[in-house]
C-alpha cells in the first residue's frame, strides 16, 4: 500500500472512530435525559455518603446513603450499561487497531470522544452542566465516582490528544498489521 493510501486508510479509520464514539456520546446523553425526565427530576449527586473510600479533591470514590438512582433496580441496569458501554467502546478498538497497544489507542480515542461529546449533548438537551464546576458520577463501578464536571473534561481532552497521536503515528501503519488485538 502506498504512503497516500496509508495515509487515507489513516484517516478514514480514525474518523470512523471518532464518528461512532460522536453518536455514541449523543445516545448516552439521551439516555441520561430521558432517565431524569421519567425519575421527575434532576439527580442529585451531592447525596450524603456513608464512607468515603478514596478523596483525590477532584474526584471521590464513595458509598452513598441513598442509591445515586433512588431504586437499586435502576442503579444495577445503569451499571450493567456501564459494562455494556465498555465493551462497545473496546469492540471498535479491536476493529480499528493494526496491534494491540494501536488498538489501546483506538479505545481511548472513542472513549475521551465519547465523554466528551455526552457532555456537549447533554448540555444542548438538558441545559446540564450549567459550569465545569457542577458534580457528575463518572461511573459506578466498583463505586460511584463523583467530581467536577471539569475532571472528566481535562482528562478526556488529554487522553484523546495523547491517544490520537499514537492512533495516527504513521509508524503504527507501516508494514502488515501483526494480527488482531
Amino acid at each position: 500500500m502506498g504512503t497516500t493510501s496509508t495515509s487515507r486508510v489513516r484517516w478514514l479509520r480514525y474518523g470512523a472512530v471518532v464518528a461512532f464514539a460522536t453518536g455514541f456520546g449523543y445516545v448516552e446523553a439521551a439516555v441520561v435525559h430521558y432517565l431524569r425526565l421519567a425519575l421527575g427530576s434532576q439527580l442529585v449527586y451531592d447525596a450524603p455518603v456513608r464512607r468515603v473510600y478514596l478523596d483525590l479533591v477532584v474526584i471521590r470514590f464513595v458509598d452513598p446513603v441513598h442509591t445515586l438512582l433512588i431504586r437499586s433496580d435502576l442503579a444495577r441496569a445503569e451499571t450493567a450499561r456501564e459494562v455494556a458501554t465498555i465493551l462497545m467502546l473496546a469492540g471498535v478498538a479491536v476493529l480499528a487497531g493494526r496491534r494491540f497497544w494501536h488498538g489501546v489507542a483506538a479505545f481511548f480515542v472513542a472513549f475521551a470522544v465519547w465523554d466528551l461529546t455526552y457532555y456537549l449533548f447533554l448540555r444542548v438537551l438538558t441545559g446540564w452542566p450549567a459550569s465545569l464546576a457542577d458534580t457528575d458520577v463518572f461511573f459506578l463501578i466498583p463505586v460511584p465516582w463523583l467530581g467536577p464536571v471539569a475532571t472528566a473534561v481535562v482528562a478526556s481532552t488529554v487522553v484523546l490528544v495523547v491517544s490520537s497521536w499514537r492512533y495516527l503515528r504513521p509508524e503504527e501503519w507501516a508494514g502488515p498489521p501483526a494480527g488482531r488485538m
